[in-house]
């Protein structure tokens, strides 16, 4: 597998970890899920990630949902591994593995403990050496870590560690962080900025220099085409598109609950045979079903009155 560059662009599609309702992972819906993105048009898939549910996973079970999907993607494209852990020695069992089986970079966020810019920059410092040659995406998502980096540590860490070469950038609000970053002079190389949120602010991020997503949202396609007219120039289109999608992209992506109402659509799509989130994990209510199906029908009008 190619491994991880600066120049990564597109959609990275978080993908979810699908269970079966027993809790069991479903391997099966894995395989379907990979194909989906895939078919859809996704740059690459991004696997662990923090709504992948990757905390509720034993070891063994990272490593085989990481093979399997893996597997299924046959190297068509690039593949990402949340290996974030409390302990480095976690962090280095998962990243070998993963490399091992074919992954092309692993993404770290910063633990919840490092409240100073030297924490933060020395912390990365440690991975960097840690993990060797494997290229890493900085994942600033302050919402879930509550660690802010400022935009002067990120550009630290880019310009003193050449084997960061993505920002997942999470922060919210936060374009004015990718501005700073695109500011001549700030980076000494252009690294890749893939951006999060659920995809809710993609047409300003874009606008600002972002070379795409990386997060999840259960219609990629919309995300996959905003991005694409985007680098076209064709924004106003973009944005057309990003309009149809937003209700449902705004309901999906509420704390607590936002993953619930995604893998509910997965599954209402046939993408994964069911939406069980393994437990400890948020249900939704027949109520916010209700909710869920209306808006995915009033986003089917407005996608026909578009085209």
């Amino acid at each position: 597998m190619t491994r991880l560059t600066e120049q990564a662009a597109g959609v990275y599609v978080i993908a979810v970890t699908p269970f079966l309702p027993d809790g069991a992972i479903d391997m099966e819906s894995c395989d379907r899920m990979v194909d989906f993105y895939l078919d859809a048009g996704a740059s690459g898939l991004t696997v662990l990630g923090m709504m992948g549910e990757a905390p509720k996973l034993t070891v063994e079970e990272s490593a085989d949902v990481v093979g399997r999907i893996l597997a299924r993607v046959r190297g068509r494209v690039p593949v990402v591994v949340g290996v974030s852990a409390p302990g480095f020695a976690q962090i280095e069992a998962l990243t070998n593995s993963v490399m091992d089986l074919g992954a092309a970079a692993v993404m770290v966020a910063p633990p919840g403990y490092l409240k100073t810019d030297d924490a933060i920059v020395s912390y990365y410092r440690q991975i960097a050496e840690l993990i060797g040659d494997v290229p890493f995406v900085l994942q600033d998502f302050p919402l879930a870590t509550n660690v802010q980096i400022a935009p002067k540590v990120i550009a630290q860490i880019v310009n003193e560690l050449p084997t960061c070469v993505c920002l997942k950038h999470e922060d919210w609000p936060g374009l004015e962080k990718i501005s700073y970053l695109r500011k001549e002079g700030v980076l000494d190389r252009r690294i890749s900025i893939l951006c999060g949120n659920g995809g809710l602010f993609l047409p300003e991020e874009m606008a600002r220099g972002a070379n795409g997503a990386m997060t999840g949202f259960a219609y990629p396609e919309m995300m996959i085409d905003v991005v694409r007219l985007s680098r076209e120039g064709n924004a106003e289109r973009a944005r057309d598109l990003f309009d149809a999608y937003l209700p449902l992209a705004r309901y999906e992506l509420q704390p607590g609950l936002g993953l619930a109402v995604r893998k509910y659509t997965l599954a209402k799509r046939g993408i994964i045979a069911h939406d069980t989130l393994r437990k400890p994990g948020a249900q939704l209510s027949g109520e916010a079903r209700l909710e869920v199906d209306l808006l995915i029908k009033r986003q089917e009008k407005r996608l026909k009155e578009l085209n």
